[in-house]
């Protein structure tokens, strides 16, 4: 959307420049003008002269001579040394598995010094070309721009590979949206080899960290290296460093035994290998889960769309409580009105107008190098814009078309998996080495791009070699023509090779080849499809009995606290209120034995006296905990409220009766 913005603004200073340019070179002649026509001209004698322009009117947003090509030139710049030298120097230090930054800066210049000298080899094969022509003549500026054309010509290679599939898969992707049922078997397709590849990566997995075990067994604590091992132990996940940690002997000295310990580059090896397999472990269960509710929510929109009371109803309700925005805005009934006929037509009517948008690209790709006349529909609407000077419709009208060619390169880059090398994953699971991937790509992309679009709507005076003002943008870009073979041939001619590439997307001649070679493609009329979608359906189907299993066993304890309340909480309760009643009691019971004990025995010896104290002092070790009772006491029997003691039962209460 900024390159949008900007380059759009660049057209519009382009156009107000030359408006001006032609203003002033305009013969003028006595004459009426009038300020309400932009082409008329009456003499004072009334008969018509010739045609001539008013004054040119200044954009709104337009920027002062001298700003834009300063800040074209620090963005051109700053985004080739990010994509021809820093970040590719990124990547290797992000892969690198070295314990130490110096470790990892000596990995990234060794695996980076193949990748740099193709930059000298590419960069020298044109100098020497250059070189050998006697009417060309090197100087700073012609070879900046034989660096810009190499950096160019690779940037539009890559462009209309990526360009020809876009055009093609975004209106097909958003036309197969609205097709409730093909997206339903191709996600249960997607299934099936998520979870292939989630047991491969669990499996992987166990086998990393069976080998970081055995590593961490034979280096103990005072081993050099076992600072590296808890490193590595760090970066594995929490079950395994608790199971590891548990069987781990620090007692034994690693002196004590003979042993072959590994090398500090085989544990940077190790180190690497650990960092990869959590990774893609972690981003294979989210995406499992992501495709799970996917999945189960295609279902319940084919189950709604046969409702007759135009209610959505979801197989697994959220467990969060609804805001306000579902309570009134997007209630059950506006969701099914969405879900189960809106969306189907909105994606429709959208991939619509995706399609003739592709269509008027490709036919202006195919015919921009056409002057006279003009065959470029791009061309042909600003140029109509621009003779009224409408700066409005012009901006928008720039904004949208390289919006839309952004979209189409950029989503494409979005969508490209090698292996699992490179691999764009959603809900934050991408890793920094295919990050950093992409945002070369988007770096040696943009340029060419805006180049492209330049020449679709004949602001290029290079490729279309009208004597035109260069706008901002072409004028950091050099002049082309230092490479006329390029200037004249490849840039022309070669994004003519986009209609191959769209007929190529159409029939999915891509898919079949690599669904041929092995790989596992979404094909209709495939068997190894059929298949693959039969056992995705099976696993989605066991996926909603556990996953409905588990919130049964929820609602059911829910229901339970409910009615019956916390059975740990009350019986705990119970407990402390019994033990109160028990201590009161006995000391209830203890009192009122004195008292009668005293009673009895004012006029006793002391030896007696001595007896009762000791009875009073000693502690009950006979409490019977099944005999408590919350019932009044009874006088006939002889029980005490509160509870029973053995040794104050009626039974035993006869043995002061010599006293």
């Amino acid at each position: 959307m900024c390159v949008s913005v900007r380059l759009s603004v660049c057209c519009l200073q382009t156009i107000y420049r030359q408006c001006e340019h032609d203003h002033k070179e305009q013969t003028s002649v006595p004459a009426l003008v009038s300020p309400l026509s932009n082409h008329t001209i009456v003499n004072t004698t009334g008969a018509p002269t010739k045609s001539v322009r008013t004054l040119c009117h200044k954009p709104w947003s337009y920027i002062p001579d001298g700003i834009m090509p300063v800040f074209w030139r620090v963005v051109y710049w700053t985004s080739q040394c990010l994509t021809w030298l820093l970040l590719p120097f990124m990547q290797s230090y992000a892969r690198s598995g070295g314990f130490s930054i110096t470790g990892k800066i000596k990995t990234a210049l060794i695996e980076n010094a193949i990748y740099y000298g193709t930059y000298l080899l590419i960069f020298g094969s044109l100098l020497i070309y250059v070189a050998v022509h006697p009417e060309l003549h090197l100087s700073w500026y012609e070879l900046q721009t034989i660096g810009i054309t190499a950096a160019n010509t690779w940037g539009l290679f890559l462009l209309v590979l990526l360009l020809g599939y876009g055009l093609v898969e975004i209106p097909r992707s958003y036309w197969n949206a609205s097709r409730h049922g093909h997206l339903l078997i191709k996600t249960y397709f997607k299934a099936s080899k998520l979870m292939t590849e989630k047991a491969d990566a669990e499996e992987n997995l166990e086998d990393v960290m069976e080998e970081v075990r055995k590593v961490s067994e034979s280096i103990k604590y005072n081993h050099p290296l076992r600072k590296y091992i808890d490193t590595i132990l760090r970066k594995c996940p929490l079950d395994y460093q608790e199971k590891m940690g548990r069987n781990m002997d620090d007692y034994e000295d690693f002196d004590d035994k003979q042993n072959t310990y590994p090398t500090e580059k085989s544990l940077v090896k190790l180190h690497k290998q650990v960092i990869y397999a959590v990774q893609r472990h972690n981003r294979t269960r989210v995406q499992w889960q992501i495709l799970l509710q996917q999945a189960i929510h295609l279902e319940d929109v084919a189950k709604n769309e046969t409702s007759s009371t135009h209610q959505f109803v979801h197989s697994f309700p959220s467990s969060e409580p609804a805001g306000w925005f579902s309570r009134y805005i997007y209630t059950p009934t506006v969701e099914w009105y969405w879900e189960c006929f809106l969306k189907r037509w909105f994606y429709r009517l959208l991939a619509i107008v995706l399609t003739l948008f592709s269509v008027v690209v490709v036919w202006s790709e195919c015919t921009f190098f056409s002057t006279r006349p003009v065959l470029s529909l791009f061309a042909i609407f600003i140029q109509l814009a621009e003779r009224d000077y409408n700066y409005l419709y012009i901006e928008m009208a720039c904004f949208i078309t390289i919006f839309f060619l952004c979209t189409c390169v950029y989503s494409t880059v979005f969508r490209i998996r090698v292996f699992n090398y490179y691999y764009l994953a959603s809900h934050h699971q991408t890793d920094a080495y295919s990050l950093q991937f992409s945002g070369m790509l988007f770096c040696r992309l943009t340029p060419p791009l805006c180049l492209n679009f330049l020449g679709l709507i004949h602001m290029d005076s290079t490729i279309s070699h009208q004597e035109k003002l260069q706008t901002a943008y072409t004028s950091i870009m050099g002049s082309m023509r230092v490479l006329s073979f390029i200037a004249n041939g490849f840039y022309i001619y070669y994004p003519m090779l986009i209609v191959i590439l769209c007929i190529a997307t159409y029939f999915s001649l891509g898919t079949r080849c690599l669904n041929l070679l092995g790989f596992q493609q979404f094909m209709d009329d495939s068997e190894m499809t059929s298949d693959l979608i039969d056992e995705g359906k099976e696993l989605i189907r066991r996926e909603k009995r556990k996953k409905q299993r588990i919130e049964d066993g929820e609602n059911r304890r829910r229901e339970w606290k409910e009615r019956y309340g916390n059975p740990r909480e009350d019986y705990a309760a119970r407990n402390r209120s019994s033990h109160e009643m028990k201590e009161t009691s006995y000391s209830d019971t203890v009192s009122s034995s004195n008292s009668r004990q005293a009673k009895y025995s004012r006029s006793g010896s002391r030896a007696e006296r001595d007896r009762i104290e000791l009875l009073h002092d000693a502690e009950p070790l006979d409490f019977n905990a099944d005999a408590l009772t919350d019932d009044p006491p009874d006088a006939e029997s002889g029980r005490h409220s509160g509870g029973r003691y053995l040794s104050m039962s009626s039974s035993r209460s006869r043995i002061f009766d010599d006293v």
